[in-house]
């Protein structure tokens, strides 16, 4: 993992991140062509910190750390004064399960508990079940609330959120 870096994405590299995401979704690309906008404006606007895992200059994993409830749905509890909920845990296909996303979870992790965070959030639909483990895996066992989200095309999925507490 020599030339593996972690850091925090620059809005160039989000419009390159996201055009990857728009070119491989199998559905309806405009919740990924909205969600792109969003996630650049709130960026410029400091809502969010984009985190990337960089392998030889490719993009290959991403985590968000929302740090405003006026754009994370369900908010309450999920978001506040140390309080941030994280989302878009994503890896490229053929990096899976080679432990880029945990180096750059960790990397996440230890920087907003420099800034202050002190609970991390995030949710997962109950069938995903993979992820669900994934999540407990990096101690996020405490369960917080169930209930729907909407996407920008009225798609409505069950979410349940979790927690960790983090020193």
């Amino acid at each position: 993992m020599n030339s593996y870096i972690c850091k925090i994405a620059t809005v160039d590299e989000m419009k390159i991140k996201w055009d990857y995401e728009i070119s491989i979704a199998t559905n309806d690309k405009s919740n990924w062509i909205i969600w792109k906008e969003k996630n650049i404006k709130n960026y410029e606007n400091g809502k969010i910190i984009p985190y990337y895992g960089i392998l030889n200059g490719q993009i290959i994993c991403e985590a968000t750390a929302a740090l405003s409830s006026d754009i994370v749905q369900n908010s309450d509890g999920l978001v506040g004064e140390t309080t941030t909920y994280l989302t878009a845990f994503r890896t490229n296909k053929e990096y899976e399960g080679k432990g880029y996303f945990s180096k750059l979870y960790k990397y996440m992790e230890e920087d907003l508990k420099h800034k202050g965070y002190t609970l991390l959030t995030l949710g997962v639909e109950p069938n995903e079940v993979r992820n669900y483990e994934i999540y407990c895996h990096y101690g996020f066992n405490e369960f917080i609330k169930t209930d729907v989200e909407v996407y920008p095309d009225g798609t409505k999925i069950d979410v349940n959120y979790y927690g960790k507490r983090i020193k």
